[in-house]
């Protein structure tokens, strides 16, 4: 039990109902239904009622001083709530009142990503409600809210990208979300603080970095060329290989069929990139599966949406939310106090003068 594991790899924390990765079998399952069963089926905000309730039923549902910043802003508005909204702490409140909590936390998470992504497009103007009303699901609204209009092929690449990407276990967004919920601390401080760990790109941010491959693959029809400069340079090709999967991500699978369906004029070159790139892991590291990842049909998707680089973080989290809630509700419920210890490995005792630059006794 005091073994050291890096990055507490392979280390059970909590028990949890919420979700499954199959990690042999390349399949993901929020509580028990197969992700496979949801996309086309289900829409994000019936996901959310899902993870959070058990239940396909989702409860119904004025983000200030944006900066068009979306990361940015939706951790500083989301901290904001906590205060405007005087929400209460988990440890005062019933499981009942954080869930509720969570439900109007939720949406307007989404809402505060929507109108920062219409400052930074250089809107000062709001779409008014009655228009967003007129949305029927959450990623219709969204983009009524940002653009005000919904490309249908739009809302079903934002939706698809949502359901895939709306949990996916103890992440170190979700690790945060709980740890913050442990200590008693309201919803929005959770909620904050998961927007927080999404600052790097190596948690969210991937898909951003993808594209570029993309680009320079189709302008140098030479993905063997590409695949092998990186190689060689002991770099890593972007969204290739999972800290979880040993098989195929289930996700990147049902996002590259809609990538497809959505006619995506990055669909050839991807396709022809992810080909090449997986027999050259294969060769390059045979005893190590690194299959394409989330990450990877994840950009081609959000690409179809026209969602910008910079953005791309931020649609994660709204994608999150509803995993987050999940989380925080089930930390609730557990009520104790997360405190893993570490392993000491610095000086052994010894006397401050034996310290560099001690002063020099007199």
């Amino acid at each position: 039990m005091n073994e050291f594991k890096p990055g507490l790899e392979g280390v059970v924390a909590f028990q949890t109902e919420i979700a499954e990765p199959d990690r042999e079998g390349g399949a993901l399952r929020y509580r028990g239904v197969d992700i496979e069963e949801l996309v086309g089926s289900y829409h994000y905000e019936q996901v959310w009622g899902l993870l959070v309730d058990e239940s396909f039923d989702p409860e119904p549902y004025k983000p200030k001083h944006l900066s068009g910043n979306a990361p940015s802003d939706l951790q500083a508005e989301t901290a904001r709530l906590s205060s405007e909204w005087s929400l209460q702490k988990l440890v005062d409140i019933s499981a009942e009142e954080v869930r509720d909590d969570l439900a109007r936390l939720s949406p307007e998470m989404i809402a505060i990503v929507a109108e920062s992504a219409r400052v930074a497009d250089g809107h000062a103007d709001r779409v008014p409600d009655d228009v967003v009303a007129q949305g029927e699901t959450a990623a219709e609204k969204f983009l009524l809210r940002w653009r005000g209009e919904a490309d249908p092929k739009h809302v079903k690449a934002i939706d698809t990208y949502w359901i895939c990407t709306a949990e996916h276990g103890l992440n170190a967004s979700t690790f945060t979300a709980r740890i913050v919920a442990s200590t008693g601390a309201d919803t929005g401080a959770a909620m904050s603080a998961a927007v927080g760990a999404l600052s790097g790109p190596l948690h969210g941010g991937a898909p951003a970095r993808v594209l570029p491959m993309l680009d320079e693959v189709a302008r140098t029809h030479d993905p063997e060329g590409y695949v092998r400069n990186l190689l060689e340079r002991h770099q890593r090709i972007m969204g290739f290989g999972h800290r979880v999967y040993r098989a195929e991500d289930p996700r990147a699978r049902l996002l590259r069929k809609t990538a497809q369906e959505l006619e995506s004029p990055r669909f050839e070159v991807a396709e022809e990139l992810e080909r090449v790139a997986l027999a050259a892991l294969r060769e390059y590291k045979p005893d190590r599966p690194l299959e394409t990842n989330v990450e990877f049909w994840s950009a081609v998707v959000l690409d179809v949406a026209e969602i910008p680089h910079d953005l791309t973080p931020a649609m994660f989290a709204c994608a999150r939310v509803a995993g987050w809630s999940a989380h925080i509700l089930e930390e609730k419920r557990t009520g104790r106090l997360i405190r893993p210890s570490a392993q000491y490995v610095g000086p052994a005792a010894r006397p401050a003068s034996a310290v560099d630059g001690a002063p020099v006794p007199t």
